[in-house]
């Protein structure tokens, strides 16, 4: 309540994430003691175009015309998406005067947040991004963003359409969701802001991944939370309680989070990386899955996608779920002919195709050679809460996807 300014009676919010996720619960317990009005949907009828969505009916944000709401990643990734999509499918004028616009904007954001609401500006929220700003109801002001790494081209991409600051926080549900938030004016991206009140925030060097507190020109280490919201641990898990939880000397309880980050001269956190996900390949070199997927799932024909290593070989693999929409406009443009949509993930062409969006976004992330995958197997069945392979965040469930799609990942290795 002190990061948004004057959140009060006058503000909606919409809550579509599950109640199951700690982020969820307390911006809902915050909003409640703040006498904002909630109205209640889901991830899959959020927009006029979500998949759940009958033709021809409106979305929960065009409904509700909420001015708050929390956020996933994954969530503002399709959103920006489906936007540039659609910029794609007009074309010619519409596609040029937009782009225009978005460099302008986006130029005035980064020189000076407050010369992008000019008379320039302004000319370009009514002429270009009010159809934008209506795919999240038109009414939106802030966007509180958790659960995983928000990229910072989609950061942007939220500030100039939608007009809207995104502050985005870090947290787990062993800290009671919030550690680290945002200031409401820091325009800066990619950092998740200074500690909460509520608690505190010190990093411990991690030196067999080669992050330390003495690193210059930042320290670096693994981040470690403490104070009043930390939980009491596992339930009947003595052993992984005992592995993560500490009490110090003064008695305050901290929190090993296994992420990786460093801390900025002004004192606001950034999350680097994931001592979890990083993997060795058969040459020594390692490998940060998270790091690699976020790239990754810049391509326009990614929906989700798991990177996978076999520290026994020299390369990584993985698996995709393709955007369904985009897939099939790519088959229909080629002349492609295929029996159903599972039948066009098979197509060698399809694969090529894919895999050389994914070659471009890897390029374009500057990954090495040994960070991109080199075969993929497409999916073309979602990965949703429902099916045990993504999280109410829509976070991956590795072992999970490991599991079910075992035979893909052997058959990706021969």
């Amino acid at each position: 309540m002190t990061i948004i300014p004057k959140v009060g009676p006058g503000d909606v919010y919409l809550a579509y994430l599950p109640l199951a996720h700690v982020f969820e619960l307390a911006a809902e317990t915050v909003m409640i003691s703040a006498g904002c009005a909630m109205g209640y949907g889901s991830p899959l009828t959020l927009t006029d175009s979500s998949n759940r969505i009958k033709k021809g009916t409106k979305g929960d944000a065009s409904v509700l015309h909420p001015t708050l709401m929390a956020a996933v990643p994954a969530i503002l990734d399709r959103v920006r998406e489906g936007v540039l999509k659609k910029v794609e499918e007009k074309g010619g004028l519409s596609k040029k005067l937009f782009n225009f616009a978005y460099k302008r904007k986006l130029a005035a954001i980064e020189g000076s947040w407050f010369g992008a609401w000019g008379l320039e500006g302004m000319l370009w929220d009514t002429i270009i991004f009010k159809p934008v700003r209506s795919i999240l109801g038109g009414h939106i002001r802030f966007i509180l963003c958790g659960g995983a790494p928000l990229s910072p081209n989609t950061q942007r991409f939220i500030n100039v359409c939608l007009g809207a600051r995104v502050g985005q926080g870090y947290g787990l549900t062993e800290t009671c969701a919030g550690a680290a938030f945002s200031e409401w004016d820091d325009s800066t991206v990619g950092r998740v802001g200074p500690p909460l009140p509520c608690g505190y925030i010190k990093l411990v060097s991690w030196e067999e991944g080669g992050y330390t507190t003495s690193d210059k020109p930042m320290p670096r280490g693994e981040v470690v939370v403490g104070g009043s919201t930390i939980t009491l641990g596992y339930f009947n898990n003595e052993l992984k309680t005992n592995e993560v939880y500490k009490v110090d000397e003064r008695g305050t309880r901290w929190f090993y989070t296994g992420d990786v980050g460093q801390f900025h001269p002004d004192g606001v956190l950034e999350i680097i990386d994931r001592k979890k996900d990083i993997v060795k390949l058969q040459h020594g070199e390692y490998i940060s899955l998270g790091k690699v997927e976020a790239a990754l799932m810049s391509s326009e024909y990614v929906e989700n996608i798991m990177v996978y290593v076999d520290s026994f070989h020299s390369y990584c693999v993985a698996l995709v779920v393709p955007l369904h929409q985009a897939v099939e406009n790519w088959a229909h443009i080629n002349g492609i002919s295929y029996k159903d949509y599972a039948d066009l993930c098979q197509k060698d062409e399809t694969v090529r195709e894919v895999q050389q969006s994914l070659l471009r976004a890897a390029k374009a992330a500057k990954l090495d050679k040994f960070e991109i995958p080199a075969k993929i197997t497409l999916l073309p069945d979602s990965w949703t809460p429902e099916s045990g392979l993504v999280t109410a965040a829509l976070k991956l469930k590795r072992e999970n996807l490991k599991a079910k799609f075992k035979e893909e990942l052997q058959k990706l290795y021969q």
